[in-house]
């Protein structure tokens, strides 16, 4: 039986179904008119250099680790290990944050108030169903990802679509003056500035997908380009829908597209039960999507040594990362079942702590791929690239650090307490959550490296690559380069050191 393909139609409508986050709209539209402000600014200094670095990465290197394995190219085992970790650990955080929104969801559509218990059962089972969906191979499920772009460019033309004519019917919800687009600097907006950076994120899980592809090195590109095109116009059109019904300050950060579809169409509507319902269908859609990048991830560093061995484990039947897959399933539910307690310290909004700290997670995980990008492009020219960045090395400096800059920035701003008021310090338990999850990280990295015979340097100037030999104590590289173990002790450096 022929191998089912990935067409580039699929391509397209999986980097729709990744990077467009329809639960992400509400938190951006709480920023206010000035959102477009920043929606456009993002849009050309960071969507514009990210969707370039991404083309010509995952064109040249057409390997199943992504993210991760460009990092470890360009800087070793040490930063590879690392960016495995933070990639994967923002996943179960989200798939925790998601997880409250389902019985919120149905409450909202029913009318009826759901317990803790059966909400807990209602939130581990889309946990678990996610798990399952993600054992399937990616152009197996490529159904699931098509439907679910579907269905979100429907919540976000219905919600854009309302916004018009509320507006039109009734008048906008917030001034329209046109002071309210200039850019706001105040603590709320820079706060939520992280949202419109995450509703960016995913283009390169696509480049996961290159074993599934007709033809990745063209599909790549466009499905790049095409799906980031309609994804900006996505978000403007949505935000600009919440926007019209409901003032900013009183966007609900979990249940803002439903509040607004419910002024908008009136609770218990036929479409407000359908948009919800669609909603909750998205909602799986995201997570499955995303499952396939994060899972080969974890699985392709594990391998090599840098995340735990459980994460290596695949199915014999069709090599899925299933290890990876049931891993996400139990930290997640961990998580879920630990929101009682939480709540009894005294702790709320928990869909806006953990998906705030997916947010800050995933965010770090993406700042060393723009100097891997620019370090690569020097050590190893040679390599064949279908497409590149255009421009000379003014332009490639520029297209890799002013998107680690706003990273930066947007992580501060998430989880840094800017003032005293209750709301920024409100922000105090995502930055105990983060620095924990970053000391787990820093153990995993240690642990994991136990498991390898050699030290992954990265590559040197030829392109070629420069491994350590933890047993001997040399590094494989040209022999008036090599350092010996005691050289090291004696110039005082870590034996393990980056290269």
């Amino acid at each position: 039986m022929a191998t089912k393909k990935f067409r580039l139609i699929d391509a397209i409508l999986s980097v729709i179904t990744v990077v467009f986050v329809a639960e992400a709209a509400a938190p951006a539209a709480a920023i206010g008119n000035s959102q477009f402000f920043w929606w456009i600014f993002l849009i050309i200094a960071f969507l514009l250099p990210y969707g370039l670095v991404v083309s010509e990465l995952g064109t040249t290197y057409d390997d199943e680790g992504g993210l991760y394995d460009w990092v470890r190219r360009a800087f070793g085992d040490r930063w590879g290990s690392r960016v495995s970790w933070y990639y994967w650990i923002n996943f179960p955080l989200w798939m925790a944050s998601l997880a409250f929104l389902f019985p919120e969801t149905i409450s909202m559509i029913t009318g009826m108030e759901i317990g803790i218990v059966p909400s807990l059962a209602i939130e581990l089972a889309f946990i678990w169903i996610v798990v399952f969906l993600s054992f399937s191979k990616v152009s197996d499920s490529a159904w699931i990802l098509n439907l679910a772009a579907v269905l979100k460019v429907g919540i976000a033309l219905v919600v854009g679509g309302l916004g018009i004519w509320y507006a039109v019917n009734f008048g906008f919800a917030n001034d329209m003056a046109p002071e309210t687009f200039l850019p706001a600097f105040d603590s709320n907006s820079l706060t939520y500035l992280s949202i419109i950076l995450f509703n960016f994120m995913g283009f390169e899980v696509i480049t996961t997908y290159v074993g599934s592809m007709e033809n990745p090195s063209k599909q790549i590109p466009r499905a790049i380009i095409a799906g980031g095109i309609a994804i900006a116009a996505l978000y403007l059109f949505s935000s600009f829908g919440i926007g019209a019904a409901i003032p900013a300050m009183d966007v609900s950060l979990d249940s803002g597209i439903m509040d607004a579809v419910g002024i908008m169409a009136g609770v218990g509507s036929v479409l407000f039960i359908v948009v919800g319902i669609v909603f909750l269908i998205t909602l799986f859609g995201n997570m499955v999507s995303w499952s396939f990048g994060v899972n080969f991830v974890a699985e392709h560093a594990a391998k090599k040594g840098n995340m735990p061995k459980p994460f290596a484990h695949e199915s014999k039947k069709n090599q899925m990362p299933t290890g990876a897959a049931i891993i996400n399933g139990v930290v997640a539910s961990v998580l879920v079942l630990l929101a009682p307690l939480m709540e009894m310290a005294g702790f709320d909004s928990f869909f806006w702590i953990f998906f705030s700290m997916n947010i800050v997670f995933l965010l770090i995980s993406y700042i060393p791929m723009f100097p891997a990008f620019l370090k690569l492009r020097k050590i190893d020219a040679n390599a064949p690239r279908v497409f590149k960045v255009p421009g000379g090395h003014g332009v490639a400096l520029v297209v890799a650090w002013v998107p680690v800059v706003l990273l930066v920035l947007a992580i501060i701003a998430t989880i840094v307490p800017l003032n005293d008021s209750p709301e920024e310090l409100g922000k105090i338990p995502m930055l105990i959550g983060v620095i924990a999850f970053v000391i787990i990280g820093e153990i995993v990295r240690v642990v994991s490296a136990r498991e390898r015979t050699a030290e992954y340097r990265g590559m040197d100037g030829s392109g070629d690559p420069i491994e350590f030999d933890i047993a001997q104590g040399y590094i494989e590289m040209p022999e008036s380069e090599k350092i010996t173990l005691e050289e090291d002790k004696i110039i005082g450096r870590e034996p393990r050191d980056m290269v």
